[in-house]
């Protein structure tokens, strides 16, 4: 199936988002080991990419967007305009390839990074995701 042109979020919203995501996961794993300063463990850096993995690809895969995502109105639909969010397994390939971060960072003119183009998903606004769903 082709790739419906839908449009795409901005870069500004989108790592507005994954500041959130990444200051939910630290918080949450700062309740049950100590995050900050010398007590820091040296693999809490690891633990919170995990979490944030996790958190991002079951909230997408469930609501159609990370909590970040959701709290500055971005949505992952289909790339081909079906505004559904992508299955967990697709889901969670998606959020290994944003945890790589070149793939995020390598994008085609309509803002689709690599990690969209593999999952045949883009994060769109919620006014565009509106739109696709005929409210």
């Amino acid at each position: 199936m082709k790739d419906a042109a839908v449009e795409t979020a901005s870069w500004t919203r989108r790592i507005g988002a994954l500041i959130v995501d990444w200051a939910a996961c630290l918080l949450a794993l700062a309740v049950f080991v100590p995050v900050y300063g010398g007590d820091a463990p040296r693999w809490v850096n690891f633990a919170t990419l995990g979490v944030f993995v996790l958190e991002s690809a079951v909230f997408t895969a469930l609501a159609g967007g990370s909590f970040g995502q959701l709290a500055t109105r971005l949505r992952v639909v289909q790339a081909d305009g079906r505004p559904q969010p992508p299955s967990l397994l697709v889901a969670l390939a998606r959020q290994i390839l944003v945890a790589l971060v070149i793939p995020p960072l390598v994008f085609r003119p309509d803002g689709r990074g690599l990690h969209d183009l593999m999952a045949r998903t883009a994060t769109v606004p919620l006014e565009e995701y509106r739109r696709l769903a005929g409210r």
